[in-house]
């Protein structure tokens, strides 16, 4: 597998992290300081340090760590080295090097260049997704999690992956420039596209559907559950037989797509108050039986313990010397890979072992450490 050296930002930190579990040898240069993603929060059992950041644990697993200050003579001198053996590297766009300085050094090897996301939020907000998401005539909802920086993460590994397998075939080193934003607004590909062909700006849809007159989100007893009914009379005359609601057997016109469509508040508002009195598995389970689409809205405490994903083997268990046992997402094909991905490198952990790949005498990788490879 490839070598990859990994000099990017929290904003794309997660890519050389696909890389490792694609089975790749990911070295990622860090300043004796300690990079950004290490002071991160949240902290893992309460411990403010460089080591206990779960994001460092998670971004960085799989990593091998080297401390470098690439703006000083001997730390330039000793990348420019691991440059030389290396096949890519993936840099942020502030990085103080540029593409040309990589592939000067080693005409083979292949940049991906990634825009910085300053402010996750407003390069959130700038791409569009915000406009799409909430409910209609409302503010918008920002989505959950570090989804924005998950999207940059996985088009900057696609462009990676891209680029190694055209300088094997090539023998030549490729540069990928990966715009951040354009891998957001590529989630508003369909919007965009509803747009330039029917004139109609998208709304919010909140917890509806926009297809089918019988679909979104709604309450029950323990949450929430997603179902789409499709648009067809069998599925509605299922529907109506499983839920047996008089009100809405009043209307046999119902039983016409365009009817449910011009009445759907009021089917929805009838779906729910059922619902609301059932458990959301119940209803899955019983949607199931009348080949209805349907769906828990899975909460992430319920997510943690999958056993579905703990079988297929995208939550994983590992012991760390430092707090026992973290269980982390894996990527999604890793699982198929089988990769055992190690823990997160403590700060600079593979420092004299790579100086001394790279042909450091010992005397001089002692120097090199001593002055924090500047």
């Amino acid at each position: 597998m490839s070598l990859v050296i990994d000099l990017t930002r929290l904003s794309a930190a997660y890519a050389p992290r696909l890389l490792a579990e694609a089975g790749h040898r990911v070295v990622r240069v860090e300043p004796a300081a300690g990079d950004d993603i290490r002071r991160a929060p949240p902290f893992i059992q309460g411990h403010y340090d460089l080591e206990h950041g779960a994001y460092h644990q998670f971004l960085n697993a799989g990593k091998q760590s080297i401390l470098l200050e690439p703006e000083m003579p001997a730390g330039a001198a000793a990348l420019s080295a691991l440059v030389r053996i290396a096949d890519c590297v993936i840099i942020s766009t502030s990085f103080c090097r540029g593409a040309e300085w990589f592939m000067e050094i080693n005409p083979r090897i292949s940049v991906v260049e990634v825009d910085d996301v300053p402010n996750e939020l407003c390069a959130y907000a700038r791409s569009g997704l915000l406009s799409l998401t909430g409910h209609p005539g409302q503010h918008p909802v920002i989505l959950g999690g570090h989804a924005a920086l998950s999207i940059i993460g996985l088009y900057t590994a696609i462009a990676a992956s891209g680029a190694l397998m055209c300088g094997a075939i090539s023998g030549k080193g490729q540069h990928v420039q990966v715009s951040s934003e354009q891998c957001l607004q590529s989630l508003c590909e369909q919007a965009l596209l509803s747009y330039h062909t029917t004139g109609e700006v998208p709304e919010r849809r909140g917890l509806l559907g926009m297809i089918t007159a019988v679909s979104g989100a709604f309450p029950c007893a323990d949450g929430y559950w997603m179902i789409s009914v499709p648009n067809d009379l069998k599925n509605w005359k299922q529907l109506m037989e499983w839920i047996d609601d008089p009100e809405l057997r009043k209307d046999p016109a119902l039983a016409e797509g365009d009817k449910r469509q011009h009445n759907r508040d009021f089917i929805l508002d009838r779906l729910a108050k059922w619902s609301s009195q059932h458990n959301k598995n119940e209803l899955v389970v019983g949607a199931q039986r009348q080949r209805v689409p349907a769906s828990p809205v899975a909460t992430m405490l319920e997510l943690a313990d999958d056993p579905q994903l703990t079988a297929r083997g995208f939550l994983q268990d590992k012991e760390h010397p430092l707090f026992g046992t973290i269980r982390f997402p894996m990527g999604a094909t890793a699982p198929n890979m089988q990769t055992d991905l190690a823990i997160a490198p403590t700060l600079g952990q593979h420092t004299a072992a790579i100086l001394a790949e790279l042909g450091y005498a010992p005397a001089e990788i002692e120097a090199l450490i001593a002055i924090g490879a500047s």
